[in-house]
């Protein structure tokens, strides 16, 4: 194995921490010596079955010690991993197997069944199954040195593009985000979102750092609650929808060893913030993260004074906005958001495109719009693609849910365009009432015309039971 492996980051680990806490599991607890003992062993296991350098492996399981075993295990054989959730159906894994070309796939018997394999191996906690694809003659990303992760930024078809990241680019952007975390051995991190969705800055960097991983058996309130004051957890790591139900949770309980509450994988309304700083004490602090970058903007600086910024740059990333040109636009106007600096991604898989290719003077043009105040603030307005246009007019569908969120009896909301003869689209929200409330509809436009631009207010308001969610807790638009 090769010193610039991802694998050697749990090598280290395990010399420099070797009787420290790595993960906290259903399980019990596991050893940063004891994490690398089963991955080596499993890294063996899968060696002896042909996986190694040029292929690509998919991995799906639960949330828990043997998902970063396997991940770990596939690292160390040379070869690229692709984490995969283990709820996906039937039709979703295929088309995964067949556009990330991969070669093998594992799993902890949680999910479907594969590829009807019968090829076992056992771990301490479980069992790992090893099935092989129909792609076993393809080479995997013969355009990338070194691959190592692989996620794909959205659905499997049509303009879906595999991200792949490098071992070296994987170990670039950890250490960039720790300048500004700054976790280390006396931290605990309680761990709730799905790590097929989230490993690079965020497993991998916390056992780079030697911080404990103290994963939930699940994201309801009391069970993170539980977590932290069991744990002495200092840092928390969530989606919006986790921190706005811990914030409405029912029971009020001190989480007095927590030190950040960071809000990561969609925009977070300033109202949840306020409510949460108001039951824990704690400010909720958004963070900027891209699959292609990884985590260049992080708000601890105005957490409380500026709930709706992302932050600002870290200090190994440059943030620009431009216009449709390209050219930078003047402080506090609105434009496209392009990053650059450390640990940026190695290439697309499909197309087959390098990082060179793709980007703009070093820069990543990430398809949200955001705007940068004189001191280098940031704030994130929305996504270039679904920015409704009122009769010339963008509106930035996060900007109106949040005034809607503000409301007392609006648990959730959200705003969509609707095609319109004479004005293009117009603004219609749903939403989702708290338990007991009733919503009177004329009262909610009062409310909205008092605080929004008139093209900005809804035409129609519409109650629903739920809103569709991704897996990584990002409304479905």
């Amino acid at each position: 194995m090769q010193q610039n492996n991802v694998y050697q980051v749990l090598v280290n680990a395990a010399n420099q921490w070797p009787e420290h806490p790595a993960v906290y599991d259903d399980f019990g607890t596991l050893t940063f010596s004891g994490l690398y003992e089963e991955a080596e062993v499993l890294k063996q296991q899968l060696i002896s079955r042909g996986i190694g350098e040029g292929q690509a492996v998919g991995i799906m399981a639960r949330n828990g010690r043997n998902f970063i075993v396997g991940i770990f295990a596939v690292l160390g054989t040379g070869a690229c991993v692709m984490p995969m959730s283990h709820q996906l159906k039937r039709d979703e894994l295929d088309e995964q197997i067949k556009h990330a070309a991969l070669h093998f796939i594992l799993d902890d018997l949680s999910g479907i069944d594969p590829m009807g394999s019968t090829d076992l191996i056992a771990l301490k906690n479980g069992q790992i199954r090893v099935a092989v694809t129909t792609n076993p003659n393809i080479v995997f990303a013969p355009h990338v040195d070194n691959p190592a992760f692989m996620r794909f930024t959205s659905g499997t078809t049509g303009t879906a593009k595999g991200v792949i990241i490098s071992h070296q680019s994987a170990i670039e952007r950890i250490e960039g985000a720790n300048t500004s975390l700054n976790l280390g051995p006396d931290d605990t991190v309680i761990w709730v979102l799905p790590i097929a969705y989230h490993f690079v800055v965020s497993i991998l960097l916390y056992v780079r750092y030697g911080a404990a991983i103290a994963i939930t058996k699940d994201f309801l309130p009391q069970s993170i609650i539980e977590s932290i004051n069991r744990f002495n957890g200092t840092l928390l790591y969530a989606s919006p929808m986790q921190i706005r139900l811990m914030a409405r949770a029912e029971e009020k309980i001190a989480i007095p060893s927590m030190k950040n509450v960071i809000s990561t994988s969609a925009a977070i309304s300033e109202d949840v913030c306020v409510e949460f700083y108001e039951t824990y004490g704690i400010p909720v602090s958004q963070a900027y993260g891209i699959i292609e970058i990884g985590l260049p903007i992080i708000n601890f600086a105005k957490s409380k004074e500026f709930p709706n910024a992302v932050g600002y740059a870290l200090q190994d990333y440059d943030v620009a906005i431009l216009d449709d040109n390209n050219q930078p636009v003047e402080d506090g106007e609105s434009g496209h958001l392009a990053i650059k600096g450390k640990g940026m991604f190695d290439a697309y898989l499909n197309p087959p495109l390098t990082r060179d290719e793709v980007t703009k003077n070093g820069y990543f043009l990430t398809a949200d719009f955001a705007r940068k105040q004189t001191d280098g603030l940031i704030i994130v307005e929305g996504r270039q693609k679904s920015v409704i246009n009122v009769s010339g007019n963008k509106v930035f569908p996060e900007e109106v849910e949040g005034i809607l969120e503000t409301r007392q009896e609006i648990e959730q909301a959200k705003i969509s365009g609707v095609p319109h003869p004479i004005m293009g689209q117009i603004i219609q929200a749903e939403v989702v009432l708290k338990a007991g409330e009733t919503i009177n509809v004329e009262e909610v436009l009062t409310y909205c015309r008092k605080r929004l631009s008139t093209y900005k207010v809804p035409q129609r308001i519409v109650v629903v039971q739920e809103l569709e969610m991704t897996k990584t807790g990002k409304l479905v638009r």
